[in-house]
């Protein structure tokens, strides 16, 4: 008979919270990307991703050279200096794998680097936000399959004011900049 009642009385407690609870949602994504410093941060890794491509480019070109180098000229080269060419040839193109593959986590390690402060930005601004607003919870949008908006305050309006993100600027305005950019 306890275990019923101490039931029941956990059942209502926690009905009792839920319907004190206030709900809100956020696109933390959006947020983010749309930041200006997120602009900065993008700027400084596309920089980053041309010097990177600029230098494998160039180690590509002198592998390049050596090698039809060494196409046009073995046929008259010694068995030593063949060999030494071949090394050669060996140690360039394996330093162009070595640059590949520790460019791509230098760049990885470099965008969570200049990205991880502008989340923490995002993210106290959403708090801060919460708390002003007396939520309980927020959800971000992209986390999940299905948000009753009715039911939820949306706070990526007010989270965008707060970040001085320009009212107009939206996903698809970003994606139609950088996609200008490129061309």
């Amino acid at each position: 008979m306890k275990k019923i009642v101490l039931f029941a009385a956990m059942a209502l407690f926690t009905l009792t919270v839920s319907a004190q609870a206030r709900f809100a949602y956020v696109d933390f994504n959006e947020l983010v990307m749309l930041m200006p410093e997120a602009d900065a941060a993008r700027a400084q890794m596309q920089t980053a991703q041309k010097e990177a491509n600029d230098t494998y480019q160039s180690m590509v070109d002198e592998g390049q050279a050596k090698f039809n180098e060494y196409q046009q000229k073995q046929a008259t080269w010694t068995p030593a200096i063949k060999e030494s060419k071949e090394k050669e040839l060996a140690e360039i193109q394996n330093r162009i794998q070595e640059f590949s593959q520790s460019i791509q986590v230098e760049l990885q390690e470099q965008n969570q680097k200049l990205m991880e402060p502008i989340q923490k930005k995002a993210l106290e601004v959403v708090e801060k936000l919460a708390k002003a607003g007396g939520y309980t919870f927020v959800f971000d949008t992209s986390q999940f399959y299905y948000v009753d908006k009715a039911a939820c305050k949306d706070l990526t309006p007010d989270a965008r004011k707060e970040l001085n993100i320009p009212a107009g600027r939206t996903l698809e305005t970003l994606q139609a900049e950088l996609q200008a950019q490129q061309q």
